[in-house]
């Protein structure tokens, strides 16, 4: 195993418009390789931020992301949603 692979750190977010993202997966090593992985195979876009991701992943599975991450989670939305066409 690289060392990259053993540090990979991939945490997903799901977003439904009601309430905050929530933490949906999340992992480091080949847990993280395989979350990023599953997101390419399905055209899911990724924003690397590993300053962010190693505050996501004290979030526990299913919850909502705390407050004080509102807004480093909204400027990753807005990348996304400017990936996909939805925002200019």
């Amino acid at each position: 195993m690289s060392t990259k692979t053993e540090n990979q750190l991939a945490v997903a977010l799901h977003y439904d418009k009601q309430g905050a993202p929530r933490v949906v997966a999340k992992g480091r090593g080949t847990i993280g390789e395989t979350i990023i992985e599953v997101a390419k195979a399905n055209n899911i876009p990724i924003e690397e931020n590993e300053i962010l991701a190693g505050a996501l992943s004290n979030v526990e599975l299913g919850d909502e992301i705390p407050e004080e991450l509102y807004k480093a989670v909204a400027e990753v939305l807005i990348f996304v949603l400017r990936l996909s066409g939805r925002v200019r």
